[in-house]
């Protein structure tokens, strides 16, 4: 008997891939028996599998007996996360060069977006973000746009677990408000981050569609320079460029 996916890959590693995505879906940690509705495994298999991936440091088992994912894959996503700010680096570059705002690159990690990759404008006064940094997704333009892509169910139940606090006076603490601002994104094909992460501080953001991955790419600067002039000619400039991104990273 062969281990054989129907794709010709290896079922094994399907599933243990299956878990992981299920659990970091979930927020990073889940009962067993969750985990095997979700992922359609036998318990007993997906017990198998949690132990193995226990007894490596990929997932860990809580007093509470659910399971969670573990700390060795922080490195990986570490890495993994440089290597994808370093490919986007280009198409951040030309967007400085058109806009002259930082640009940036942010994905879905957990219940946060984390900051990817970002190319600094050359303003003295300009917006600086840390990559690595993770940041609430309801107040910051990568963050709406990155939950743009989600279903509604799944957007609450992301908000139920992160909560919604407000960073600033401007920032989104209602699931509804969020949701309806989440219809009026998916239509317009863009997010605005009007100071609801840092007062006095710009947004725009679009989704990239990249497999696998839950991103956005983003110009943000001082809303003084950012004017409604400036979002209009970045948005399609924004749009582009995440497609030339989404294209580049499903070759």
């Amino acid at each position: 008997m062969t281990d054989a996916a129907p794709s010709g890959g290896v079922q094994s590693v399907s599933r243990v891939l299956d878990v992981l995505e299920i659990l970091a879906g979930a927020g990073g940690q889940m009962p067993l028996s969750e985990i095997a509705v979700a992922s359609g495994v036998p318990l007993p298999t997906v017990y198998r599998l949690a132990r193995t991936l226990v007894d490596r440091g990929y997932m860990q088992q809580l007093p509470n007996r659910r399971y969670a994912l573990g700390s060795r894959l922080i490195p990986l996503g570490e890495v993994a996360g440089a290597m994808l700010g370093t490919r986007a680096r280009p198409v951040l570059q030309g967007l400085v060069a058109e806009l002259g705002e930082s640009a940036n690159l942010a994905a879905l990690d957990g219940d946060r977006a984390v900051y990817l990759g970002q190319v600094p404008s050359t303003h003295s006064m300009r917006m600086f973000t840390e990559v690595g940094r993770r940041v609430n997704l309801h107040s910051t333009g990568v963050g709406k746009a990155v939950l743009s892509l989600l279903p509604d169910d799944e957007v609450r139940a992301l908000m139920a677990r992160a909560g919604m606090p407000g960073q600033t006076s401007h920032s989104i603490t209602d699931p509804d408000t969020l949701i309806a601002a989440l219809h009026q994104i998916r239509q317009d094909g863009y997010a605005v981050d009007e100071g609801e992460q840092e007062v006095g501080v710009r947004c725009v953001a679009v989704p990239v569609d990249a497999p696998h991955l839950r991103m956005a790419m983003s110009i943000s600067g001082p809303a003084g320079r950012m004017t409604p002039a400036l979002v209009d000619r970045a948005i399609p400039l924004l749009t582009e460029a995440s497609k030339r991104l989404a294209a580049d990273m499903a070759e």
